[in-house]
């Protein structure tokens, strides 16, 4: 197979020119001809660059707007011929078909037209066709065409030209064609997302997803693992749109439990000021306050042995004030909607402690889809972003709620959305004051958040712990009273959960006896 193999003739047709003159001088200089379309051939003129245009090898001017230009066999077939096989070489001859060597190609703004909001048409008008079918040849070609779709690989050629007097190796074209044929299907992906959701059909007959690489890490869940970042340009508030103030790189659990904190912290948007603390993707604290600093208190005192190294999310801009209480143990990630420069400085004295900050918050109902993989496939489904309203609950006990404990309730039930399931939430005073998560049984999640109320209770000299007189939050329905009651022997006075159950007459019963106001929601919030 050929290894170095010489650049003699480039088609350069290009949407984002950033960094191309410096490129096409440099293949000037090495007397590469240079062949160009539209724009892009009116700038390298106008840099004073020797330009043949393609209608001149297509015979044909560019039409309709563009749209028509380089799909023409004497393109097609520069780029495709096999160099080392007579019969192609033979049609080439006999049809004036000279070959390319190098295509420079990026895709018009499809993206970034579908983000800024563009109408049907415009989004249309903006998927390309000619640069990828373009981009695939030289692609397929890869052992005698190099194909070049990102800027950011225009210096990596120039240096393959330089270093072997013109030519380039087997293995970069490999890489470059690997890299256009994922530019090709992410391109080919978002078309495809953006038309199911105009015709309100996300689950097609074929499914893919697509990102840009975001960041390289360190590993996985594991050293041993392997792993990177990817943006999936959705542009959604949270850990991949944020910027680090400071701190050091993000690894793999970090990204994931940060994005578990703010999703969840964002759940509390209007409600003035609220906290999050998330560890291994499940809130040990949250809390909300008349400001932010008593907000965050709150939500640490919940459970402060497991919020030391957890992740800090808040739902308003970091102050000075909040910063100050926040370095005093040791936290992994803060995001935020915004920091002060005063609390960027209390931060700074904290060189391990990563600082993320959005541009707002995500919108806690906006739908999109989510995906898991399994052996052999991959499940999707639409992201968890129904909720309920004071208006869609039902009193099924003899006792309805307070104002008060409706409030809690309200609260509860927005955290237990984003615990695992079997999920437990105890609240009392817009503060979660227990959380059991991730048990096989509803009633060891039930025990284990009333556990660690009463350790807190001890540890911080409480007469006992704040589940007496909290609410309680169940993800699914109880399906026994025994669950019910264990919740009610540690204080709770009211309880939200699903309903459901074949034996919700036996569980309303034992909240009867037991005194507890329950309310059923008719919706439930697995979450694994």
């Amino acid at each position: 197979m050929t290894n170095l193999v010489p650049v003699g003739r480039a088609l350069i047709s290009v949407y984002d020119k950033t960094g191309l003159l410096e490129l096409a001088r440099t293949l000037a200089a090495a007397d590469v001809e240079l062949l160009s379309t539209g724009g892009t051939a009116a700038m390298l003129r106008k840099a004073g660059l020797a330009v043949r245009d393609v209608a001149d090898v297509t015979g044909f001017p560019e039409m309709m707007d563009g749209r028509v230009k380089t799909l023409h066999p004497n393109i097609h077939g520069g780029l495709l011929a096999l160099r080392d096989d007579d019969e192609h070489l033979l049609a080439m001859a006999a049809h004036g078909i000279e070959p390319i060597d190098l295509v420079i190609s990026n895709l018009y703004p499809f993206e970034a037209t579908v983000a800024k909001g563009g109408d049907y048409e415009a989004c249309i008008e903006q998927i390309d066709i000619g640069g990828p079918a373009m981009i695939r040849s030289a692609a397929k070609n890869h052992r005698s065409v190099v194909i070049v779709t990102d800027p950011s690989d225009y210096e990596g050629l120039m240096d393959q030209l330089r270093g072997n007097d013109g030519a380039t190796t087997m293995a970069f074209r490999q890489k470059l064609a690997l890299a256009a044929y994922a530019r090709t299907a992410a391109y080919d992906t978002a078309v495809s997302a953006w038309l199911s959701g105009q015709i309100g059909q996300p689950f097609t007959r074929s499914k893919s997803f697509a990102g840009s690489l975001a960041q390289g890490l360190r590993y996985g869940e594991n050293p041993h693992q392997a792993a990177a970042f990817y943006s999936d340009g959705s542009q959604r508030q949270g850990v991949a749109t944020a910027q680090q103030w400071q701190g050091k790189e993000l690894s793999y659990n970090n990204i994931n439990d940060t994005d578990a904190a703010f999703e969840l912290v964002t759940e509390f948007a209007n409600t003035g000021p609220a906290c999050a603390i998330i560890k291994h993707a499940n809130p040990c604290g949250v809390g909300k306050a008349a400001t932010l600093k008593e907000a965050y208190l709150r939500a640490y005192a919940c459970d402060q042995t497991s919020a030391f190294g957890g992740i800090v999310a808040l739902n308003q801009p970091l102050d000075a004030e909040t910063a100050e209480e926040i370095v005093k143990i040791f936290t992994e990630v803060v995001i935020a909607p915004g920091a002060s420069d005063a609390a960027k400085a209390i931060f700074a004295s904290k060189k391990n402690l990563r600082l993320l900050t959005t541009d707002g918050l995500p919108d806690p109902a906006e739908k999109s889809l989510a995906f898991k993989q399994v052996a052999g496939g991959f499940l999707v489904q639409d992201r968890d972003v129904d909720s309920v309203t004071p208006a869609d609950l039902k009193v099924v006990t003899k006792r309805a709620p307070t104002e008060a404990e409706l409030a809690d309730l309200m609260f509860a039930w927005k955290v237990a959305k984003h615990v695992k399931s079997n999920a437990i939430v105890y609240v009392k005073d817009g503060a979660t004051v227990g959380v059991g998560a991730g048990q096989m049984s509803r009633v060891d999640s039930t025990r284990i958040a009333a556990r660690k109320a009463e350790d807190m209770a001890e540890a911080l000299g409480l007469p006992g712990p704040l589940t007496k007189g909290s609410v309680v939050a169940s993800d699914a329905f109880f399906p026994f009273p025994d669950g019910l009651l264990t919740a009610a022997e540690a204080g709770a006075t009211a309880v939200i959960q699903p309903g459901g159950s074949m034996n919700d007459d036996k569980v309303i019963a034992a909240a009867d006896e037991a005194g507890l106001a329950m309310v059923f929601t008719g919706q439930r919030h697995f979450r694994h």
